[in-house]
């Protein structure tokens, strides 16, 4: 096993998948050879299903890297959306924002310098979807702020939350991630049991969190 599924579990959902070309797939190879993480493949499909089905006008992204996720879900709007993206690492900022220019987004991707935390209290806009992918033991933290910048019918979609399967099993935390794996069963905790909220955990990729709103009468 690798991750928090099965290999032939995880190899068959992803050969499910149509293999990205072009511009992805260029961001793809260069995340490969430069080893810097992105969404995992079943992830950028899920995603691309959520903008497709919820047609969100505005998203909040947390955590930029080279700016894949932030491009493919731009792409899967049809570049319909404006796409608002956080990240505090320099490097990471040059390199999105070299791509970000290179593929044209620059009209709709926009990416905010600086720690998530203090990025998001000084916003007030409203966004459609919210996708948390940075500071894996902050989310608990980053929760308040989103849940204030979301519109009603919004969602958030949390990467990561399993983390290796550590926060499902005690067994498999290793000592040196004891305090994100209690951080993200913390978020996992609140989100869950919050009456005001649903919220879904996917065994997907490393583990997906999606949260929305109940309505009054739910």
């Amino acid at each position: 096993m690798s991750g928090i599924t099965h290999d032939y579990m995880t190899d068959y959902i992803r050969s499910l998948i149509k293999s990205e070309v072009g511009i992805l797939k260029e961001l793809e190879d260069f995340a490969e050879k430069e080893h810097v993480p992105i969404v995992q493949k079943e992830v950028g499909n899920f995603l691309k299903f959520m903008v497709m089905s919820k047609k969100p006008k505005k998203i909040l992204e947390l955590g930029t890297a080279i700016g894949y996720s932030a491009i493919l879900m731009s792409t899967a709007s049809n570049n319909k959306c404006d796409i608002t993206t956080i990240e505090r690492d320099k490097g990471m900022i040059d390199i999105a924002k070299n791509n970000i220019i290179k593929y044209n987004f620059q009209d709709k991707i926009n990416i905010l310098e600086g720690d998530c935390l203090e990025v998001l209290s000084t916003l007030n806009e409203k966004y459609d979807m919210i996708f948390m992918d940075a500071g894996k033991g902050h989310y608990s933290e980053f929760f308040p702020h989103c849940m204030r910048l979301l519109n009603d019918n919004g969602i958030i979609i949390a990467d990561n939350v399993l983390f290796r399967g550590m926060v499902a099993a005690d067994e498999l935390v290793q000592r040196r991630k004891i305090t994100i794996v209690k951080r993200m069963r913390n978020y996992l905790d609140m989100v869950s049991r919050d009456g005001d909220l649903i919220t879904s955990v996917i065994p997907m990729g490393d583990g997906i969190a999606i949260t929305t709103r109940r309505e009054n009468n739910a």
